[in-house]
């Protein structure tokens, strides 16, 4: 472990430490997707879609968030679709309930619009180098839900695995093809749903036009597709969405279980994601080796300070490196945002 209190400003190459030690997974959070588009930098989708310029959320449609004491639209979603359901079968008007799961969905959609990079602008060397990068290992774990990994799988089908094999591309564990390095979405992705079942299921550009493989018309105008992807709030509220996914908790459950060496990439590991600290803390991996942007001396002390707050206890050796010296945060990769 890293001293706590005497900690240096120095950080490894990424490519030296490669060479030196396995890393058979990697655990991926939202620097990576800012490395490429920093419009993902955004604080709170659910601020965003108060005040996104295209039907924003309406007072009546904020006064479900509040009465349900969520911001996560999955949640949200999914307890009015079900609320929608029962009122039918009591003979209930089901218009209202109905009729705000449309409209919060719409405002979710265009909100993501508004952040999301636009497929016109990625360029195909960048999502080779995503797909090459990512296929460099057993398993990777993502919490991101945009589409920049999808993307980049879609750009070389036949290196990664996501799982979803089965019929009407479900989630399907009998159809996955263990030679192939897997990705595993812990927090959904924009381009998964959850049936009316409850399991999940990926979306193709046969069901609406993807951003580039964004499916917006199919989800929007169907009652039984919610979109299946944890966005914020509270890690209890993330871990209560993971929980009722058979997809997201199998995702989960292998973090629980990955005890090799692991590399987390553009993950700050705080607070709002308690339940992945857990699950590592509870893994205790071989060897982490986790990236930090150099932005200055003591920001480099500080986030080794808290790394080695986050594993202080398990025995975990820590390893840091710089995040530019990762294909993931290669400077090469970003893409001016338009104003």
């Amino acid at each position: 472990m890293t001293d706590f209190l005497n900690v240096d400003a120095n950080l490894e190459d990424w490519n030296a430490l490669r060479t030196a030690t396995d890393f058979s997974a990697l655990l991926v959070g939202n620097g990576a997707s800012r490395a490429v588009w920093d419009d993902f930098g955004y604080d709170s989708l659910f601020e965003n879609a108060r005040t996104v310029e295209e039907k924003p959320l309406s007072p009546s449609e904020l006064a479900v968030f509040d009465a349900l004491q969520t911001r996560s639209f999955e949640q949200v979603l999914g307890a009015l679709k079900t609320t929608s359901r029962v009122n039918k079968a009591l003979a209930v008007s089901s218009a209202a309930p109905r009729n705000r799961y449309y409209a919060i969905k719409e405002a979710l959609i265009n909100t993501v619009h508004a952040v999301h990079i636009p497929w016109r602008l990625v360029k195909a060397s960048t999502l080779a180098t995503l797909n090459e990068e990512l296929a460099r290992y057993r398993t990777v774990l993502t919490t991101n839900y945009d589409l920049l990994n999808y993307w980049a799988l879609q750009h070389q089908s036949e290196a990664i695995d996501d799982l979803f094999n089965g019929a009407n591309a479900s989630f399907d564990l009998t159809q996955t093809d263990t030679n192939k390095p897997r990705l595993l979405y812990l927090h959904g992705g924009l381009h998964l749903v959850r049936n009316q079942d409850g399991t999940a299921r990926k979306l193709t550009s046969t069901e609406g036009t993807l951003l580039g493989s964004f499916a917006i018309n199919n989800t929007l105008k169907t009652l039984d597709d919610v979109p299946l992807f944890v966005t914020e709030g509270p890690s209890a509220d993330k871990l209560k969405t993971i929980r009722g996914s058979d997809y997201l908790s199998f995702c989960y459950e292998q973090l629980l279980g990955h005890g090799g060496n692991l590399c987390v990439f553009g993950h700050a590991l705080g607070e709002q994601d308690a339940h992945i600290v857990r699950a590592l803390r509870l893994a205790k991996p071989a060897s982490v080796a986790i990236s930090i942007y150099p932005r200055s001396a003591a920001f480099i002390q500080h986030q080794k300070r808290h790394y080695s707050n986050v594993f202080d206890g398990t025995g975990v050796e820590l390893r840091f490196f710089d995040a530019k010296s990762h294909a993931l945060g290669d400077p090469k990769l970003s893409v001016p945002v338009e104003v």
